[in-house]
């Protein structure tokens, strides 16, 4: 035993088959605070769509383990937890203590828009900090200038919701009362927001409890030398399929279509430049910073960066650590990827990720033809609706990110109606939707002939049209691929563009832009069409009897 905590005597040697239990334990681990979280939580942002992610770290705020949750979340976490923790331990140098919780959402510290707020705890075996358990969850409101605090047009980040910096929400198993009490006073939903801050505590408490069970099972000496030893496997798999990629400079650009402000475009530029088992991501001449909401920050680039590689490397090693320490991301302190206090940053989480995955998969085109897909929807197409429920006379909040198309890919056509990308998160059902919010669904439908033409087409985008009921009710849209298609490849034609409206009480339709807020009188309806994907290969190369089952699904 070493401090109460049962230590093997193998504990010094571990074999692949232990490793490959210990990794899978973990991966399980983060999966069941997932589960824990989703079917706990209060808002149907969670409950519903599972917009959340949880994940293990070693003492050092190294990646071991996580769930399959959203992509944008994770990336952005694997980087943004050793600046967390450098921030807690200058205040005080002891650390976390056991029951202690911390909460965080402020960008340039946990790496992502106010609205996801993360916690975290650590996980301590007898009175050794051997790691840290952490999630991130969407809230539906968090403040700010708009119900959803997703103010299609914020200039500041202070329009955006209330900035947490990293404080303790528990300390020693005890709620800070004065902590909890101030976040809520600064949001709408005051009872969600407090569910859901609850469920995200079951998870943490839910991932010590099991930690602490397989530690019991393989001992302490063995579960921290099995973090190390997971993070260094992903490496070596990572560096061995990158060695196997032809060394040389690859140059990609692409472009959000404005910045809510400015009806510029914005553009990134990237060279990536793989020598042996490394590659180097640099964004040299990314355009600057901008005054609308599209600036995004580091953590948020490399968790794009991450995910577009993984996809063209190995898409089946094990996301930690480890993973990525072949890779070195450069990305210049003036361009618009590495925005600081106080720029406005909500809609680079949902837009600028994606379209930083485009940039990358682009380069990956031309390293990789063959295991690269086409550009697909390139956004999350992110709703928010908010007002006072005259059902109840109390604020709501609506929160949703819209399917669209997927690219078309090498082995066969993209999906339909899917979130691509940077999110993987489901769809709020109709009847969840129509329960909880003052809402009607009035259309909710694939866009037949969305999808670019393709040897293998590409996926189709859909429309969903909301009503307003009895009630006036403030939209905020945060929306890409309006004025830019998403692209085709190697001679796939490129997919339809979204289009956002509204449709007044006389049954006109009015063109909404992407980013953008609006108020819905009693009865009128906000419509959001997605984007479709691009199409893979040349239309010519498609067979016959794709094409008769493309009219037969009405797809074309």
């Amino acid at each position: 035993m070493n401090d109460g905590v049962q230590n093997r005597p193998d504990a010094d040697t571990l074999d692949a088959i232990t490793l490959e239990v210990l990794r899978n334990a973990l991966q399980s681990v983060a999966e069941e605070m997932g589960a824990v979280l989703r079917n706990t939580a209060f808002s149907p942002n969670i409950k519903e769509r599972m917009d959340a992610s949880c994940a293990i770290f070693d003492a050092k705020g190294e990646l071991v383990a996580q769930a399959e949750h959203v992509p944008v979340h994770l990336g952005s976490m694997l980087v943004a937890m050793r600046k967390i923790l450098a921030t807690i331990h200058a205040d005080d140098p002891e650390g976390l203590q056991p029951g202690d919780v911390v909460v965080v959402n402020e960008p340039y510290i946990a790496g992502a828009h106010l609205p996801d707020i993360t916690l975290l705890a650590p996980i301590y075996a007898g009175t050794e900090r051997i790691g840290y358990v952490a999630n991130r969850a969407h809230h539906a409101d968090v403040g700010g200038m708009e119900p959803g605090s997703m103010p299609g047009r914020s200039i500041e980040v202070f329009q955006e919701g209330v900035i947490i910096p990293p404080v303790r929400l528990y300390r020693s198993g005890e709620l800070v009362r004065d902590v909890m009490t101030l976040v809520i006073a600064n949001v709408r939903t005051q009872d969600e927001r407090r569910g859901d801050l609850n469920a995200q505590l079951s998870s943490l408490r839910t991932g010590e409890r099991r930690i602490n069970e397989i530690i019991t099972r393989h001992g302490k000496g063995t579960v921290v030398r099995g973090f190390g030893a997971i993070q260094d496997y992903a490496e070596r798999r990572i560096r061995r399929r990158i060695a196997d990629l032809p060394d040389g400079t690859y140059y990609s650009k692409d472009q959000l279509d404005d910045d809510g402000v400015s009806d510029e475009p914005v553009e990134i530029h990237l060279a990536v430049i793989i020598k042996d088992d490394t590659m180097v991501l640099d964004f040299a001449g990314t355009a600057p910073i901008r005054e609308g909401n599209i600036n995004g920050v580091a953590p948020m680039v490399y968790s794009s960066a991450f995910y577009a590689i993984k996809t063209f490397t190995d898409p089946e090693v094990p996301v930690n650590g480890g993973t990525f320490r072949p890779i070195d991301v450069r990305i210049p302190t003036t361009c618009f990827l590495d925005a600081q206090h106080p720029s406005a940053v909500c809609a680079a989480n949902t837009e600028t990720t994606n379209r930083v995955c485009d940039t990358v998969l682009r380069a990956a085109a031309q390293i990789a033809p063959d295991e690269t897909v086409a550009g697909s929807q390139g956004t999350m197409n992110l709703i928010g609706i908010g007002g006072i429920d005259p059902r109840n006379g109390q604020p709501y909040a609506y929160i949703e990110t819209i399917a669209g198309g997927q690219g078309g890919r090498p082995w066969g056509d993209g999906s339909d109606g899917v979130q691509c990308t940077m999110t993987n998160t489901m769809n709020t059902p109709i009847e969840a939707l129509e329960i909880s919010y003052p809402l009607r669904v009035e259309r909710y439908e694939f866009r037949p002939g969305s999808g670019g033409d393709g040897q293998h087409r590409g996926g189709l985008g859909v429309e969903r049209s909301i009503r307003a009921l009895g009630h006036n009710a403030r939209v905020s849209l945060s929306s890409e691929r309006r004025k830019f298609a998403p692209y085709g490849l190697h001679g796939g034609n490129d997919g339809e563009r979204g289009a956002n409206a509204y449709v007044d009480a006389d049954g006109n339709e009015h063109a909404l832009p992407g980013k953008t807020s609006h108020t819905l009188a009693d009865q009128e309806i906000v419509v959001v069409r997605t984007p479709g994907g691009g199409g893979w290969g040349r239309p010519d190369k498609r067979s016959q009897k794709a094409r008769d089952k493309d009219a037969h699904d009405e797809r074309m």
